[in-house]
């Protein structure tokens, strides 16, 4: 088993940036699972595939193919070949992608997917379940929590940057539906890891997240 950091957080929190930054300064492969889940909901809403069509998933899980790829220095999402890394970020998959990311089957699959990748190489990965379900003995588990109004903010100002179109008070909506249905599920809802490191990036710069994180980083990697 390589190293393993798992950064685990609400919606917007800033995980991706921060486990991209990271990733960078200590040479760790950087893992978004999010965008795995995402690549799930992406294939079956093409599909025309529901949440509750058990056999359709099914279908959609035989032959699915996920690649994360560094290119020319930037984190790209392949789903069955075709890179999706603009389009798993839609409103569209981000309506639904809460619901796909609860199935179990949906889970079953992807969680060993996510497992694989920590076997033969140092990590950084992040998500909803890493530090309690993907990883329960990783190395380092952090815990990035932000408020919900500044999540909003954030990933407002992010749609803006990619030329997504939602009012403020729609991606506050979403948010608030999102953590309500990832906290209530029945499977790997979202809780915080009870041995996570929490860091609170609310009144904090993303300079100095990235500095907080690397301090409890280097601290393990140097033990």
């Amino acid at each position: 088993m390589g190293f393993v950091v798992a950064i685990d957080g609400p919606a917007g929190s800033g995980k991706g940036t921060i486990t991209k930054l990271v990733a960078e300064k200590r040479n760790l492969v950087s893992i978004d699972t999010g965008a795995m889940y995402r690549c799930v909901a992406l294939d079956c809403l093409n599909n025309g595939i529901d949440v509750e069509d058990a056999k359709g998933i099914e279908r959609i899980l035989d032959k699915i193919q996920i690649e994360l790829k560094k290119i020319d220095g930037e984190q790209k999402v392949f789903l069955n070949g075709k890179d999706v890394s603009k389009e798993i970020r839609e409103p569209r998959v981000d309506e639904v992608v809460a619901k796909f990311a609860a199935v179990k089957q949906i889970r079953d699959k992807v969680t060993p997917m996510q497992r694989e990748m920590g076997k033969t190489q140092n990590i950084i990965m992040e998500g909803r379940d890493i530090g309690t379900v993907v990883f329960p003995n990783a190395d380092v588990k952090i815990f990035l929590d932000c408020s919900i109004e500044e999540r909003a903010n954030r990933r407002y100002k992010q749609n803006l940057e990619k030329g997504i179109q939602m009012t403020y008070e729609e991606v506050l909506e979403n948010i608030k539906e999102r953590n309500r249905l990832e906290t209530e599920r029945d499977i790997a809802p979202f809780v915080k890891p009870e041995d996570a490191i929490t860091v609170d990036s609310t009144n904090m710069s993303i300079d100095e997240v990235v500095e907080e994180v690397l301090k409890i980083v280097d601290e393990k990697l140097h033990n």
